[in-house]
């Protein structure tokens, strides 16, 4: 392959891996098709939190609302009466008189939903929905001990999902060409702040639980981008090495461009084979170096 058509492929792939729609897990895959189009496992949920928001709409207006206090989290019935469903059953609560912001809450996990499941798979994709959905009503029932708690609806989950996008995605421009990071951090204000006026301190439990959840999970699986201050502590933290490498004093060679893209040549080369889960830590690093300097060039 020439130079400059090497190059230039070099530099697309670092600028995709940045971009709606990459899949870079080998366990991503459509679950069924209908007609020409996939089938998810986010197009599963949202079509499950749909099928229950109808039916709950006709139970309340069949006067049969009352079933849904057994499907609600309540700490109380947790501890006294060992009611474990309502640890999952609560995000399925859909009350009918908040259906135009629940659609707005399907539509935000169908884009962004989608996304996060192409790009860690499957199967990383539920444990991660599955952790959205019990860690925050974990935290309750411990918080059960001091306090009753309660919690309905799914919207601290779902924005745990953008979260998580937001980490995978940081840079990529939405609404008003606004960077998905501080979209994620401007939603969490309004958020805290909202609850804070209200002195709601178990609902601001939930919601940075949610966060919490989504930017450490996407973290600690190396899909989001490096933390400086941690590896400087884990650095801190870890075992010192007992031999120095003393570095030559002579003037270290410039770098050229085409030295820089010789050596990232096996990491693309790498993840062609085997996927991005391949990498190690020090080659997800020079990746990410690579394409943050590519994208200050292109800006």
């Amino acid at each position: 392959m020439r130079p400059r058509t090497w190059l230039a492929c070099s530099e697309r792939w670092l600028f995709i891996s940045f971009m709606f729609g990459v899949t870079t897990s080998d366990d991503y895959r459509p679950v069924a098709w209908m007609g020409r189009y996939p089938v998810d496992v986010t197009t599963m949920l949202v079509g499950l939190h749909v099928a229950v928001a109808i039916i709950t709409a006709i139970l309340v207006a069949l006067g049969a609302g009352s079933v849904l206090a057994y499907l609600q989290f309540d700490s109380a019935a947790v501890w006294y009466s060992g009611q474990v469903w309502r640890l999952f059953t609560y995000a399925f609560v859909h009350a009918p008189s908040a259906l135009l912001w629940f659609a707005i809450e399907m539509y935000m996990l169908f884009v962004f939903g989608r996304e996060v499941e192409r790009f860690i798979g499957q199967r990383a994709y539920i444990a991660l929905y599955l952790l959205l959905l019990v860690a925050p009503t974990g935290v309750l029932t411990l918080w059960g001990f001091w306090q009753r708690s309660a919690l309905a609806g799914s919207p601290a989950l779902h924005f745990g999902i953008i979260v998580a996008f937001a980490t995978i995605y940081p840079r990529v421009e939405l609404f008003l060409r606004i960077m998905a990071k501080w979209i994620a951090l401007i939603l969490a204000g309004v958020y805290t702040f909202q609850l804070l006026a209200y002195h709601a301190w178990s609902d601001l439990a939930v919601v940075w639980t949610s966060i919490g959840t989504a930017f450490l999970f996407i973290e600690l699986r190396g899909a989001g981008p490096e933390l400086a201050w941690w590896s400087n502590l884990k650095a801190r933290i870890g075992p010192k090495p007992k031999f120095h490498v003393v570095q030559n004093a002579r003037a270290r060679r410039v770098v050229d461009p085409d030295d820089v893209y010789t050596s990232i040549d096996p990491i693309l080369d790498k993840i062609s084979k085997f996927g991005i889960g391949s990498l190690t830590a020090n080659e997800r690093r020079q990746l990410d170096r690579e394409r943050d300097r590519l994208l200050k060039k292109s800006e």
